[in-house]
């Protein structure tokens, strides 16, 4: 096809006479614009017609890959162009493959055929040898796949794949020959290739399945393994897969050579001291003398050297080492050797992959730009920052040489859904069931701009929110958000029931101060009701008692009131992920004062700090440490109504008791507000099956609360939760059982929420 239309467009060309060009008009082309047309063909009105440019521009045209045909010619200088596009794909049918529609949808992504997509042999070629990959990679072996092209009309085709899967091969036995220092249980976290277990079909179960083609790497993993155990003379050979296809079952044969275990005996680091002083490197070393060598903490040690020169500029550093084994004693030096290169500066910054989000609010969250000196923690942290956004399911920042001394910073970004419904509930011996639920889009038209709407509803209270958020006001280091909620809450007693409902709105400013560090305040206008229902039986025996029992023991009364308030804030979050964080810290205080107009009139101290910490270098498992506390004060300043009083309990501050449940006034007198509140929770989180993104996790929770001091009342609780990171947001399983409950105590012991995590 390319000769013919080549030759036919030439033969064309050179048949044109040389007119001078009245016109020129380009017929059935869409998808090219005339300003491309026009600059590809080099020629314009009035200009006398060139053969020679008419050829090139033909050959162009056609080396755009969008077309069958083109035809052209000249009639009294009116220059014609006729092309015949090639037909796009109106769709693509999958069968025999998988039957879930998000499935296909992803199998279409890979194999790279999208509706709209324009058609070639060669496309479906490549993608029909993608899904025969696909398939034997999942352990379906001599799998068919045969094409059906049918065409809609000219400009239209649909493509459909005719999937027979061949035969899924499961694997029964995995021998690992000469392997005594480790155990089945050590290859099968590293190895992609694994002997079925029993009840495979459970989570975390191994399936046995054969993936052809992770057996070529499943041997460097095994070896890799023995390198982070100190055996740094293991050998581990190919593996050899013996199929039975008769019974499509397989015995998987590793060759393993072990050597002996090393541990590390000294650590030298060759480093120009005017750059970086070797000697405040060696103390942050994940490699200890005296312990199991581990290669693993070895890239690390020499991934922060090269961090810590990096940061001074030198982008192109190269970080070498040595190991220097005593067989004998079986112990081993390292020596690492810097070249720092030359210091190197930022050349340009490129975006990529931002089908939604502007290049600006991309932009904006990476630290470095034109003409700033390179710094790898910098580099580094653009990463994260760009993760916490929330708008990109993934994140990958690359360095393009330039020279020397200038470099390219090449951004390419995955969009992530950020528009979301959410949905959740539980269930508590006190709210009974719970429902909450929000509609929240987190990058309106690509801005950046949050919107949400949010509702909670139990038998109990009810809550609605809607709230405008901007993280960067005109892309600057300011943000603003402006919120509007309405709720009502109801506490129930055994001689008084209470309600308080709050319609009102806030406003807040805030800035970034230095990085991840914010400081801002938020304005706060409440109209607040609290009504008051006695038992009737309570309040008859109330009305016999004497005056001076009265003037002691009085009642509550149902009030109006306006709060008023402004609250500055200081916020500091540098944790590596925005639902599931394995490192950094999330911290926050801020003093609220009550009393800028309206009737309330305090001061109010909240202080939080979350501490996330991964167990995976000290013990080599997925194991993440997670540490929640948080303290408030409220200080009489004048007024403090019934409704400003601090409350303990909820998956929030106290799980396994609810919401509500301290202080529990069983009196029916009126008590003090209470002013004094401390929480506190530690978690271990555990993984279940990370490529769902699925955890779970054991707590302990334990706070205080109190009038004039914090230990009026002391509870605490614990459990164990799930949690799944899904489509639709974070999920969370809570299952709570309360330890020091006392007569009287509202406990709660399952609630599961969709939206919110630790």
């Amino acid at each position: 096809m390319k000769n013919k239309v080549v030759l036919f467009s030439l033969a064309c060309a050179a048949a044109l006479s040389a007119d001078t060009i009245k016109s020129i008009e380009y017929k059935d082309v869409n998808k090219l614009s005339p300003e491309i047309l026009n600059e590809t063909l080099s020629m314009k009105v009035g200009d006398e017609l060139n053969n020679e440019k008419l050829n090139s521009a033909l050959l162009k045209f056609y080396k755009f890959g969008y077309f069958d045909d083109i035809t052209v010619s000249n009639e009294n200088g009116i220059l014609k162009f006729v092309f015949k596009e090639k037909p796009s794909i109106s769709n693509v049918d999958i069968k025999g493959y998988k039957s879930r529609a998000e499935d296909l949808d992803a199998v279409r992504t890979a194999i790279n055929l999208k509706k709209g997509a324009m058609y070639t042999e060669k496309r479906v070629k490549e993608a029909k040898e993608k899904l025969l990959s696909m398939l034997e990679s999942e352990g379906f072996i001599n799998s068919v796949v045969e094409t059906e092209i049918e065409n809609i009309n000219d400009k239209a085709i649909k493509i459909t794949f005719n999937v027979n899967k061949g035969d899924e091969i499961i694997i029964k036995k995995a021998n690992y020959h000469g392997a005594s220092a480790l155990e089945q249980d050590d290859f099968d976290h590293v190895t992609a290739n694994k002997e079925k277990e029993f009840a495979s079909w459970w989570f975390g179960q191994n399936d046995g399945e054969v993936k052809i083609d992770q057996l070529k790497y499943d041997s460097k993993r095994i070896n890799e393994l023995y390198f982070e155990k100190g055996y740094l003379d293991a050998q581990v050979k190919e593996p050899f897969l013996d199929i039975d296809f008769a019974s499509d079952q397989a015995k998987l044969d590793f060759f393993v050579t072990e050597g002996t275990k090393y541990t590390t005996n000294n650590i030298k680091i060759y480093l120009d001291s005017s750059i970086v002083d070797p000697e405040t490197i060696y103390p942050e070393l994940k490699l200890i003398v005296g312990n199991t060598f581990n290669i693993k903490k070895l890239r690390a040690d020499q991934e922060y050297i090269r961090t810590q020169v990096a940061d001074k500029g030198y982008a192109f550093v190269d970080v070498k080492f040595d190991l220097i084994k005593d067989e004998k004693n079986q112990k081993v030096d390292v020596v690492y050797n810097v070249v720092p290169g030359k210091k190197v500066y930022i050349n340009d910054v490129k975006i990529s992959g931002n089908t939604k989000t502007l290049d600006r609010v991309v932009r904006r969250d990476v630290y470095l730009a034109p003409g700033d000196l390179y710094n790898l923690t910098d580099f580094k942290d653009s990463t994260n920052k760009l993760k916490r956004s929330r708008f990109f399911e993934n994140v990958v920042i690359e360095e393009k040489r330039i020279s020397d001394e200038k470099l390219d910073i090449v951004v390419k970004v995955t969009e992530a859904a950020t528009g979301s419904l959410m949905l959740g509930g539980g269930y508590g011996s006190y709210d009974k069931l719970m429902v909450n639920g929000s509609i929240n889009e987190a990058n309106m038209f690509g801005s950046g701009l949050g919107l949400g709407l949010s509702a909670d509803l139990s038998a109990r209270t009810s809550r609605f929110e809607i709230s405008l958020k901007n993280p960067a006001i005109n892309d600057s280091d300011y943000n603003g958000e402006v919120e509007i909620h309405n709720s009502e809450s109801e506490i129930n007693r055994d001689k008084y029931d209470s309600t308080i409902k709050t319609q009102g709105f806030s406003v807040a400013v805030g800035k970034q101060i230095v990085r991840d560090l914010y400081a801002g305040a938020r304005y706060k206008l409440d109209f607040v009701s609290e009504d008051y229902d006695y038992d009737s039986d309570f309040l008859t025996k109330y009305e016999l008692k004497d005056d001076a029992f009265k003037e002691k023991n009085k009642l509550y009364d149902s009030q109006d009131y306006i709060s008023s308030s402004i609250t500055p804030y200081l916020n500091f979050d540098n944790t590596d992920d925005f639902y599931m964080p394995r490192e950094g810290i999330k911290a926050g205080t801020s003093l609220e004062y009550a009393g800028v107009g309206g009737d309330s009139k305090y001061l109010k101290s909240s202080t939080y700090a979350k501490y996330f910490y991964s167990l995976e270098d000290l013990t080599e498992l997925d194991w993440v440490l997670r540490l929640k506390t948080q303290m408030k004060i409220l200080v009489d300043n004048g007024q403090i109504n019934q409704g400003d009083s601090l409350y303990l309990g909820g998956a929030k501050t106290l799980r396994g008791y609810k919401s509500y449940a301290f202080p529990s006034n069983e009196t029916g007198y009126q008590t003090d507000p209470y002013k004094n509140l401390w929480a506190n929770s530690v978690e271990m989180s555990f993984p279940l099956i990370p490529s769902a993104k699925m955890r779970w996790g054991l707590f302990y929770d334990y706070g205080m609360i109190g009038q004039d001091t914090f230990n009026d009342v002391k509870r605490s609780g614990t459990g164990a939760l799930l949690e799944w990171i899904s489509p639709m947001g974070p999920l969370q399983l809570i299952f709570a059982h309360a330890l020091d409950a006392e007569a009287g105590d509202d406990t709660s012991s399952f609630e599961f929420s969709l939206g919110s995590s630790f």
